[in-house]
């Protein structure tokens, strides 16, 4: 399976593996399972390195940076969740931030473990829904932080959304609820 935006080839997408079940792909075999209402993906987990701060970074987003970190994507600690809220991004700043495919915002949430935001600006994508790559960088990340391996986690996007999240060493499972709203046949 290969998974392309509306600029660029990227290699891991949530929602494209969660239409899919079980592909063999640049980021190894993915699968998903149905447990009761909710879709179970199984990631590689992408655990980021702290990094220095820049200025660049907190004019990109607009609010002060407590922490930088990086995977393939880079990942910036706000203070709260009404930060994260609140942002603002110039997406043409988010778009050359360095060593990175896209910017993950996030901070500690009032009735979810953490709260998240995703820009791509540089592949085509400004703001994404809810993003299951990013959760593969967010769940090793916040599972250290909070110490515990099953969270809870909104994306803060307009339409956004509800994940239950597990560390699992190097995988991670992101489950959510999802609509069926097609099927079809393929004939070889």
């Amino acid at each position: 399976m290969r998974w392309l935006t509306p600029a660029v080839e990227v290699d891991l997408c949530g929602h494209a593996t969660l239409a899919s079940m079980d592909f063999h792909t640049k980021s190894g075999v993915l699968s998903v399972v149905k447990q009761d209402d909710l879709f179970e993906m199984d990631f590689p987990a992408r655990k980021p390195e702290k990094i220095q701060p820049a200025a660049l970074m907190a004019q990109a987003v607009g609010q002060p940076v407590q922490e930088a970190h990086l995977s393939r994507d880079m990942l910036l600690l706000l203070g709260s969740q009404e930060e994260v809220e609140n942002i603002q991004p110039d997406l043409n700043l988010v778009a050359k931030l360095p060593n990175c495919l896209a910017l993950i915002v996030t901070a500690k949430g009032r009735d979810v473990d953490f709260v998240s935001r995703f820009f791509a600006p540089a592949v085509g994508l400004p703001e994404d829904h809810v993003t299951g790559s990013a959760h593969s960088t967010l769940i090793p990340f916040w599972a250290e932080k909070l110490g515990k391996d099953k969270l809870t986690a909104r994306q803060l996007s307009k339409r956004g959304g509800m994940l239950f999240c597990q560390s699992c060493g190097d995988r991670v499972k992101i489950a959510g609820k999802a609509r069926l709203y097609l099927q079809g046949e393929i004939y070889l």
